[in-house]
């Protein structure tokens, strides 16, 4: 028995869930925590904080991340340390310019700023930026080697260490936002400090860097910037949207609720595309088309029933959720907008149905060196998602119709990109779903072949 649990914790597909599972569990704890330390408009203001940073973080790593994870999978030993260097020098040059803007930004406009709740944002996000780009970029090198047990380890540190400082806020302490603020920078530097000590950010790397390298990865990334950005904004526009109507914070804190159960479900997604990718990337620089499709059906599949359990769990202990997350205050209908956050959460989960397939056609476009495509189609969502929203805010001010926007631009997404994705490779729809049931067979079957191995 100890072998075969020896054989899980190292496998790829574990590893990678483990550090998803480790940081969603800090930050569900720690957004629980500051949700029930906070009063609603206070906790909007940091809800706005964060999401607005998350946002610019996709345009910041957008640029590389995709394209060096595609390229380290496939790249001779050479060429690495050249693409690495690269990765480091254009994340060094886009976090000075987005500093540079926002910074100008607060100077020049601060009274609209502040009255919008992006304050702490405009202050604070540039020395984050900073602060934590040697944490992100050795993130992503990691992914890119599936070094996913380094990756459990640099996130536990980060994620864990500011869950603490929370903790003890709520047990102990009466801090202000900002004081949380600099809490987070010290524990990012402290973490990216681990990181440039042990060599794995590859800033050293960044005179290696050359003209080539420096193309290939903008190249590729002038696409999925615009395509992380995008995804983004179809997760950081309901709460944009909801902040700029007469609702105001209050709302964007009610909303969040089910926003950040939506990551609950997305934490299985999240890591196994985080194995799926390399794996197709890989293999599509071989050329070797059948396997880019076999991974796809495997992994499209076995999520997509996983699912279906996920989605049903959540809809039926829906307040059973908005309880645990946000505590009494977010429970029944808020007595300022009428909104009962248990029903959003319920709409929520039918569109979780729809994120499998949505994920691995993006993640197949860009594995087969389609990255243009990827951005049409999540170009073609946001616009969608955007028209949505507004009708749903200005038209008839209405939350829970922000979340059913979702639903429809989640199902136009997957629409369009299984149609792009099927135009390159010659998909047959029928394999998603008997290679999912496949998936567990087989996990199944090895599961009882090393249990039964004599020791």
């Amino acid at each position: 028995m100890k072998k075969v649990l020896g054989k899980i914790t190292k496998e790829a597909n574990f590893l990678s869930l483990a550090g998803n599972l480790t940081i969603a569990f800090f930050g569900f704890a720690g957004f629980a925590l500051l949700a029930r330390t906070f009063p609603v408009d206070i906790f909007g203001q940091w809800v706005l904080y964060i999401s607005s940073g998350t946002f610019i973080e996709m345009f910041r790593f957008g640029i590389t991340n995709t394209a060096i994870i595609r390229y380290l999978s496939g790249v001779a030993k050479d060429d690495r340390l050249k693409f690495v260097g690269s990765n480091g020098l254009i994340g060094l040059i886009a976090t000075i310019f987005i500093a540079i803007i926002l910074w100008s930004c607060h100077l020049l406009f601060p009274i609209p700023i502040k009255n919008a709740g992006y304050e702490l944002f405009f202050t604070w996000y540039p020395l984050l930026a900073f602060v934590n780009l040697p944490l992100n970029t050795a993130l992503v090198i990691m992914q890119a080697d599936q070094k996913f047990g380094k990756i459990l380890l640099v996130k536990s540190l980060n994620s864990g260490g500011f869950f603490l400082v929370l903790l003890l806020n709520y047990l102990f302490f009466d801090m202000t936002l900002m004081q949380l603020i600099w809490a987070q920078l010290i524990i990012v530097l402290f973490t990216s400090m681990v990181c440039v000590v042990n060599g794995w950010d590859g800033l050293r790397h960044i005179r290696k860097a050359t003209k080539r390298t420096n193309k290939v990865l903008l190249d590729f990334g002038k696409y999925t910037t615009f395509t992380l950005i995008g995804t983004n904004l179809l997760r950081s526009a309901d709460t944009l949207i909801i902040s700029l109507s007469p609702m105001g914070t209050a709302a964007v804190a009610l909303y969040s609720i089910p926003m950040k159960l939506t990551e609950l479900q997305q934490i299985p997604l999240r890591s196994f595309v985080a194995t799926a990718f390399p794996k197709m990337s890989k293999a599509s620089i071989q050329g070797k088309v059948e396997e880019v499709k076999s991974i796809f059906y495997s992994y499209a599949g076995a999520m997509t029933y996983l699912f279906v359990f996920i989605s049903l769990i959540t809809f039926v202990f829906a307040d059973f959720f908005v309880l645990i997350l946000g505590g009494s205050q977010y429970m029944g209908n808020d007595p300022i907008t009428g909104v009962n956050t248990a029903n959003i959460v319920r709409i929520f989960s039918l569109y979780g149905l729809l994120l499998p397939i949505d994920r691995m056609t993006g993640v197949g476009l860009d594995s087969i060196n389609k990255p243009n495509r990827n951005f049409i189609k999540v170009l073609v969502m946001v616009v969608a998602n955007v028209i949505g929203d507004l009708i749903a805010i200005f038209i008839f001010k209405s939350l829970p119709l922000v979340a059913v926007a979702s639903i429809l631009f989640t199902f136009i997404g997957v629409w369009v990109g299984y149609r792009f994705l099927n135009q390159e490779l010659n998909l047959d729809h029928k394999h998603v779903f008997t290679a999912g049931i496949d998936f567990y067979k087989e996990m199944y079957s090895k599961f009882r072949k090393n249990s039964s191995r004599p020791k």
